[in-house]
């Protein structure tokens, strides 16, 4: 008798732990693709501060992510409350907003204001110049020797060498042309 009443405590034990531990797998999974978004999301090109966001934003679903596979739900609940469920009327503003075109969501004013802005001036011709020109630029040419292994430089300190010596040769092709 106290043999089978041990059997089915033990087996009743690890139900019970395997279905808490499956239920916590089940509602923390929205949180753990969260996390896998965000860090696919670190795997494609950014700028250093788009990075620094997403490095925070990472942290912060790993956090929560954990915090959810290693508490109860009563505690888990407590800690970052319920997800709001959206309004409604918020609901069908987003639906409206993304039938509507870019001119019906701002006026005509705003729009050209935002599109008047120019990054540079595009109106003109943009104009690569030599630094030396016809005869002396041939001079220059026939009197320049680079070395080979500014050919192509393999780490920055070769390149910081390379631009030294084109100056120095500068300088000194300027002396003996002037003459």
């Amino acid at each position: 008798m106290t043999y089978l009443t041990v059997i089915y405590t033990v087996i009743a034990v690890f139900l019970l732990t395997f279905s808490a531990s499956t239920s916590a797998k089940k509602r923390c999974k929205p949180l753990l693709e969260k996390l896998h978004h965000i860090q696919t999301m670190q795997r494609k090109g950014y700028s250093l501060k788009r990075g620094q966001t997403l490095r925070v934003k990472e942290d912060k679903a790993r956090d929560k992510w954990w915090q959810c596979e290693h508490s109860s739900l009563a505690s888990f609940k407590m800690k970052y409350g319920k997800k709001n469920k959206k309004s409604k009327k918020q609901s069908k503003k987003k639906k409206l907003a993304k039938n509507s075109t870019y001119y019906t969501k701002m006026n005509i004013k705003n729009a050209y204001l935002v599109n008047k802005v120019a990054r540079f001036n595009q109106g003109s011709a943009i104009v690569i110049k030599a630094k030396y020109q016809g005869d002396k630029k041939w001079a220059w040419l026939a009197f320049y020797q680079q070395p080979i292994k500014c050919q192509r430089p393999k780490n920055l300190n070769i390149f910081a060498y390379c631009s030294e010596d084109k100056q120095q040769q500068q300088g000194v092709f300027e002396q003996k042309y002037n003459r």
